[in-house]
């Protein structure tokens, strides 16, 4: 049986007739890794797996022929050692009902992850079928991190423990194995899933050696998945916990400051009024009193409050524990890989998870229900919309990073509701006052008679402005003074939604403990991780050729090679394979392909997304000249309200469609930039994918807000299109109301269908597609009749995508509300109806249809505040814009203080329209039949001198009278709100007073405990060794506690006593010193750690 070597693997043969180490290529961030497992291969195998510097060197093809004859020996020599034993796992019972499948098969130790993998063929496990073993493992043998455990664990199928195998083979506790070939099954495997097969055997023995626990069934699976379940111990636990700094409550309890009398009753008031909103659920800990939480340490068992090792750790914290330990764990001498991640993107599992905490569906006794079925009773229901959301839960069974997202969201929510009564009353503003309004009736009177210029050339007849009379109307309802009282308001608002936020944030992390708490290191990501091993491949195959050039030994006129010339190319070999090499990365020159792209492609993508608007402008026209020309008179006066829905509707289309295009977009391009980590490819791709989801939900809008009309000319000097089609202009009441109904239905669009259809009915849809692919082995499974476990039940769910769809929607949603919402104040309250699904909605996808995500721990919500607060500030230059600019405010304000008579708004319209002589047409552009009569004069809008005027057609002095008003109002307005939002952020603190006083409290209990733990350790101490009374130099006896100095406040060291040497010399021999003592010896619940093999950790 030949050893097959894998493309990924590197292994090389020396030149001579012994073994050659095995070298391993690791990234910058592996630069620990484990040697306790190559120490023991080494004792037992005697070959010599040495790591040599971080190098690739290339194999010689023509000494595979050796390798594989020494490899056979080598078996062959130690077949006493690998009889009778099985690679890695051991295999688990017959499924019973071990609590819901959340247990091994022992029903005590919990499954904290699952592994899946798909099995294609029989790979090297040995068959059931298989009576003979055979010679072809490299035996490994290791105890794990831990002293194997006797009971009943060593009964069971776990990691630590022994078992037997489907052919009854025992297996000895502890002993790992790593199966090089497999000769001996009744199917080959191919070269591929064998190669998976060895990469999955030395990963699963790192895992065992991590002191981890595993489990997989017990049956050799042809086809189909295979579930390997991992459990970590109690002692696992204690060392993760303490190397990640997990904050766990001691059993100092401290009551909380109380208020004042006034604010307590208003207090007790305010939460009897909001104790029917309130969720039933378990009991927090936000009483009067609360814990000390410290850093977990092994030292200091004896001070936290443990009342069970099974549930002192959640299953969230315990997930997380292992999760780290996956990530962490090195694949070096097949891969040379790091972490669970790495290994899913080569394919060598199928996915990871932990478990959720059984069905999600209640029931049972209330008390009785778990985690999962409170959540879904009382957050995941749409019935429960009015209530508040149980954060503390959401954090505790999901983590802080999707705890912190539903607390932003929730927050975001609740300060929706005044916006949305004010938005409202602004509404309501103007309907009350549009039967009053002075421009909208002068519009609406037919006596007037204002005669208007024709909307085309040739085919428009003129036409009165008291037709425009329902267009006016509906304007003033979003075109009112009020609407610049609320464009203020919401611009504090949103300076004082993102103050509260961050009290909101920093209150959570005082409750959750997350204070304090540092950045985890991350390892770099698969595909980093890929190009540079490439590169190492590339620079380590150049350097080799430039040695062998180099070092070739000078021959002799003869031919021979000197002894000389041999030695020096040997010594030279030598000090070459000793020099460590340098740490490399990826610099900007890898990365500059990349870069090419990336700009390439977002100006590409920004000129696709100007093109989508351009085509429905020349939609708008095309249609809008076709629909005049038609000789029925309906649909000649429907025109404008025909081709604006229209055109909005082909707009939310197209950016429905480009969303989702420029989404696959950013993630292709930000992979492009191989960015090292995680947290870096999740900020460049935010970056990447707001800016264009951003440019694409909001042209459409700003080309309605600022272009349209802007660029239109005027009669008899029109600008056109392809030469044929006049630029759109405005309506007669101005663009604001083209531009709330463009900003209303791109709105309604967006969360209708987007975010809730899409939502809805894409993961169903996934769901549907993944059940019919597994329903052949679904229908294997049914005839075993075996009840599916909880890790089937979980991989049929959809995994978890990260967070970054959910947040894009609601900035994307956020700018709808703060930016154009002087256009459209109505925006805040259908944000509002919106996001109250919105919370159901995520809720109901989170708890039951995707796999439990890992608890990641998170301070903040990351770049997206960055986001919100440069919106926010965006949003105040853009409202001032538009109500300057796009609104008639300004207009009406320079009308009526500056060239009204009577100092009203009467003769506000006929001050805006010109005049225009039809006899100025250019040829083929005067309509052809007017129903009119004889017209010599129309009117149209804007500020230009009169035909009679020297300056014919030129702007008038009003047109930069207002012109100066507005831009002098957007200065006015900015200046003001900005300095008002800086008053805001003033007054409001980023952190309650009540939290400052409560860090500061727990920092001096924390250190008055730990000062009364150490006195008391020393009077401890000092009563084991007081039976020896200390002795002065001179022979008299010390009075008490002069020989064991108390410790005081600057001492933190025991000084312990020395006894002079009797005799006369007073100092000349050696003096007795005390056995040092630790307080962990005194401690029941504490073994003594010894200094040996098994306390070490694997590969940090």
């Amino acid at each position: 049986m030949a050893f097959r070597r894998s493309p990924s693997s590197t292994w090389t043969e020396s030149r001579g007739k012994g073994f050659n180490p095995v070298a391993t290529a690791l990234s910058e961030s592996s630069s620990i890794h484990s040697d306790v497992l190559y120490h023991l291969t080494r004792d037992v195998s005697r070959v010599g797996l040495e790591p040599l510097s971080y190098s690739i060197p290339e194999a010689e093809p023509d000494k595979e022929d050796d390798w594989n004859e020494e490899a056979q020996s080598l078996l062959k020599g130690h077949s006493m050692q690998t009889d009778d034993k099985i690679p890695v796992v051991s295999p688990s019972l017959r499924a019973q009902d071990n609590n819901e499948g959340l247990h091994f098969s022992d029903g005590r130790r919990k499954v904290d992850y699952v592994l899946v993998f798909h099995q294609r063929r029989h790979t090297s496990v040995r068959s059931p079928a298989s009576t003979s073993v055979s010679h072809d493992r490299l035996s490994i043998v290791s105890n794990g991190n831990f002293p194997p455990s006797r009971g009943s664990d060593g009964k069971e199928g776990g990691g630590g423990g022994s078992g037997q195998v489907p052919g009854g083979e025992a297996v000895s506790i502890g002993e790992v194995f790593m199966e090089l070939d497999s000769g001996g099954g009744n199917e080959a495997a191919e070269p591929a899933d064998h190669e998976m097969h060895l990469i999955r055997q030395e990963f699963e023995a790192n895992l065992l050696e991590a002191g981890l626990e595993i489990e997989r069934d017990g049956e050799v699976k042809v086809h189909g998945l295979s579930f390997t379940r991992l459990h970590a111990p109690w002692p696992v636990l204690c060392r993760e916990a303490e190397f990640l700094k997990i904050k766990v409550p001691t059993k100092t309890r401290y009551e909380i400051k109380e208020e004042s009398a006034f604010s307590s009753s208003m207090s007790s008031v305010w939460r009897k009024l909001k104790q029917p909103f309130q969720p039933k659920v378990h009991p927090q800990d936000h009483g009067p009193s609360k814990f000390l939480t410290h850093c977990f340490s092994r030292d200091k068992l004896h001070l936290y409050n443990i009342t069970s090792k099974d549930t002192f750790f959640d299953n969230a914290t315990r997930g997380r524990i292992v999760y780290e330990i996956l990530r962490r764990t090195v694949c070096a001498r097949t891969c040379q890989t790091i972490g669970i991640t790495t290994l899913i993107a080569k394919g060598v599992y199928d996915a990871a998870f932990p478990l959720h905490d059984g069905d999600y569906n209640a029931t049972g006794h209330p008390e009785e229900r778990n985690d999962r079925q409170v959540l879904h009773e009382e957050w995941a229901r749409y019935s429960a919309f009015y209530k508040y959301q149980p954060i503390d839960l959401v954090r505790k069974y999901f983590g802080e990073k999707i705890g912190l997202y539903f607390a932003w969201l929730g927050v975001y929510t609740q300060l929706l509701v005044p916006a949305s009564i004010v938005g409202i009353i602004v509404f309501g503003y103007g309907v009350a006052t549009v039967d009053t309004n002075i421009p909208s009736l002068e519009m609406c009177d037919e006596r007037l008679n204002f005669t208007m210029c024709p909307l085309c050339d040739g085919a428009c007849d003129f036409w009165q402005l008291s037709t425009a009379c329902g267009t006016a109307r509906a304007s003033h309802l979003f075109d009112n003074p009020a609407t610049v009282f609320f464009a203020i308001f919401m611009s504090l608002w949103a300076v004082l939604f993102l103050e509260h936020w961050k009290r909101r944030q920093i209150s959570l992390s005082f409750s959750w403990d997350l204070t304090g708490i540092e950045d985890d290191e991350e390892h770099p990501r698969p595909k980093y991780e890929t190009i540079l091993l490439q590169k190492r491949q590339r620079k380590q195959k150049n350097k080799k050729k430039k040695k062998k050039k180099k070092n070739l030994p000078v021959k002799q006129k003869d031919g021979t090679v000197t002894e000389k010339d041999r030695w020096r190319r040997k010594l030279l070999f030598a000090m070459a394979a000793g020099t460590p090499v340098a740490i490399e990365k990826l610099t900007w020159k890898d990365r500059l392909h990349g870069y090419c792209i990336n700009v390439s492609s977002i100006l590409f993508m920004f000129g696709l997304t100007f093109s989508a608007v351009f085509g429905v402008i020349i939609y708008r026209i095309t249609v809008s000249a076709l629909m005049a020309m038609s000789p029925d008179p309906e649909t000649k006066s429907n025109v404008r309200v025909t081709v604006t829905a229209t055109a909005v509707i082909i707009n939310l289309v197209v950016i429905l469609i480009l969303d989702e295009i420029y989404g696959a977009v950013a993630v292709w391009l930000t992979e492009l930039e191989i960015p090292k980590t995680e947290t870096k490819f999740e900020e460049r791709l935010i970056l990447k994918a707001f800016l264009l989801k951003f440019m694409n939900a909001y042209a459409p809008i700003f080309y309605v807000a600022f272009f349209k009309g802007r660029f239109a000319g005027r009669p008899g000097s029109y600008v056109y299109v392809f030469n044929d089609y006049r630029m759109e202009e405005c309506a007669p009441g101005g663009c604001l109301i083209e531009l709330c109904i463009q900003l209303s239905i791109i709105m309604l669009g967006k969360q209708l269908i987007q975010n809730n259809i899409f939502e809805i009915g894409i993961p169903k849809l996934k769901k549907l597609v993944r059940t019919l692919k597994d329903k052949g082995s679904a229908e294997k499974e049914e005839e075993e009749e075996r009840p599916p476990q909880q890790w089937n039940l979980d991989y049929a769910l959809a995994p978890f995508e990260g967070l970054t769809p959910e947040y894009m929607e609601m900035i994307i949603q956020f700018g709808f509300v703060s930016l154009f919402v002087a256009s459209f104040p109505l925006a805040p309250l259908f944000a509002l109806l919106n996001n109250v699904i919105e919370i159901r909605l995520d809720a109901k996808k989170f708890v039951t249809e995707l796999r439990r995500p890992v608890a990641a721990r998170a301070k903040d919500i990351g770049i997206w505040y960055n986001i919100l607060s440069g919106m926010g500030k965006f949003s105040v230059i853009i409202n001032a814009f538009v109500i300057s600019f796009t609104s008639d405010f300004i207009p009406r304000l320079v009308y009526q203080y500056m060239y009204s008579q009577s100092g009203t708004m009467h003769g506000f319209i006929d001050h805006t329209l010109s005049y225009f002589n039809v006899s100025n047409f250019k040829p083929g552009t005067a309509p052809q039949n007017s129903d009119h009569g004889d017209v010599t004069v129309c009117r149209y809008k804007d500020y230009r001198e009169p035909p009679w005027s020297p300056d014919a057609y030129h702007f008038s002095k009003h047109y930069w009278c207002v012109l100066a008003a507005r831009l002098a109002f957007v200065i006015l307005f900015q200046n003001l709100v900005m300095f008002l939002s800086l008053v805001v952020a003033w007054v409001i603190p980023d952190i309650p007073k009540t939290i400052v006083e409560q860090l500061k409290r727990e920092k001096k209990l924390l250190v008055d405990l730990f000062l009364r733990e150490e006195k008391d350790k020393f009077q401890l101490i000092q009563s084991l060794f007081g039976k020896d009374t200390p002795v002065a130099p001179g022979g008299h006896v010390l009075p008490p506690g002069q020989g064991f100095p108390l410790p005081g406040r600057y001492s933190t060291l025991p000084q312990y006593p020395t006894r002079a040497p009797t005799g006369d010399g007073g100092g000349g021999g050696p003096r007795a010193r005390c056995r040092a003592a630790s307080f962990s010896l005194y401690t029941r619940k504490v073994p003594p750690s010894p200094r040996n093999e098994n306390s070490r950790h694997t590969a940090v």
